[in-house]
């Protein structure tokens, strides 16, 4: 029997959790450990679930991938590592001045991680 590795494949999610885990930020940690759970484990979220627990002008991180079930009546930025196309176009095309960045793209400009929500 061979060695299983754990953790996500993709070197990139692998290098991104290391990253956030060295910051020795609790958020960020957090945000390690949700890349590194299993597949069957992973995030999915809509639209609707973000417009719903946010306000205006939050900051916001989902570790996986946000799916364009809903609309966004508010502007917020959202820091995740997928996002489909739907949701792309629904950000692009809203009145709101939301926008999607990646979680590195967020650390580097907020690496405290203050004022950041994880929404999961």
């Amino acid at each position: 029997m061979s060695h299983k590795p754990t953790g996500p494949s993709d070197y990139y999610k692998r290098k991104l959790a290391r990253t956030l885990w060295k910051t020795k930020r609790r958020i960020w940690r957090d945000v390690s450990k949700r890349i590194f759970k299993p597949r069957k484990n992973k995030v999915e979220v809509n639209l609707f679930k973000i417009n719903n627990k946010t306000k205006n002008k939050d900051v916001i991180v989902v570790p996986g991938k946000i799916l364009g079930m809903g609309t966004l009546d508010h502007s917020v930025t959202i820091a995740c590592l997928n996002a489909s196309k739907s949701v792309k176009k629904i950000i692009e095309n809203s009145s709101t001045e939301s926008k999607i960045i990646s979680i590195q793209e967020l650390l580097s400009t907020n690496p405290s991680g203050s004022n950041v929500k994880i929404i999961v």
